[in-house]
């Protein structure tokens, strides 16, 4: 079972479009974190792709702000401006889909999905300390998190905790990680639809258990035209500008 694994779609349909063309025939389900929408100028397109290709996906904190599951009181005014303009746009069948989207931790085909930490869904894990209750209270030794919007993740065993910085080179599509248990792995597949680790190309992650791979995928796509739209759209000039330097 290969499984497409997406997080951090924020909205952005030709980044979600250039990453699936590019790993088409190379998965057999998918996944994703959450942040279906928010920042970009797609929320009902890149909601009903999903829906249509069946992903089982967990909400992620835009997604419950813009269906308003949460207070949007600690968004800053760019984030708020970006809930705002989406829910006036999504349709009643997209905000009820992503209404009904569950909490994770999810378990999945002998992996696990959150959104943020492994007990607050919308914390934030950069370092080994917040990534320390993912790694020994998950219920599989693979956990894939989000929210962060950075590629790589961090792995532990015999008390030894280590960061794992795995990105492909800007002249490489991925870059492979190979499963060695009973290491446990807390793994974040980078964002497609908005990166902010530098590297502007969307990102997202193929999981093959069976053979004890992980790829981490990074995909080119047409950033102009994305910042086009949200121009027209007048979403907030900083979200349209991050785009182009991945951060």
């Amino acid at each position: 079972m290969r499984i497409l694994v997406l997080s951090d779609l924020h909205a952005n349909a030709a980044a979600l479009d250039a990453a699936l063309d590019a790993v088409k025939g190379r998965w057999d389900t998918s996944v994703c974190l959450g942040d279906v929408v928010g920042y970009g100028p797609d929320p009902n397109e890149v909601t009903t792709r999903l829906r249509e290709l069946g992903t089982q996906t967990i909400r992620g904190n835009h997604d419950k702000a813009v269906t308003g599951l949460m207070p949007t009181g600690d968004f800053n005014p760019i984030a708020k401006a970006a809930v705002d303009w989406t829910r006036g746009r999504l349709t009643p069948d997209n905000l009820a889909w992503l209404t009904a989207l569950p909490q994770g931790p999810l378990s999945t085909d002998g992996i696990v999905l959150i959104h943020g930490a492994f007990h607050d869904e919308d914390e934030y894990v950069f370092t080994p300390a917040q990534a320390l209750d993912g790694l020994l209270d998950s219920s599989a030794p693979v956990t894939f998190f989000g929210h962060t919007h950075h590629q790589g993740g961090f792995s532990y065993q015999d008390s030894m905790l280590e960061v794992l910085q795995i990105r492909p080179r800007p002249s490489e599509p991925f870059a492979a990680l190979r499963i060695e248990l009973p290491r446990r792995y807390l793994l974040n597949p980078g964002s497609v639809g908005q990166p902010r680790d530098s590297d502007p190309r969307a990102g997202l992650a193929i999981a093959d258990l069976d053979h004890q791979t992980v790829e981490f995928w990074r995909v080119p796509y047409d950033i102009a035209a994305v910042q086009e739209r949200m121009r027209v759209a007048r979403l907030p000039d900083p979200l349209v500008q991050r785009l182009l330097i991945g951060r």
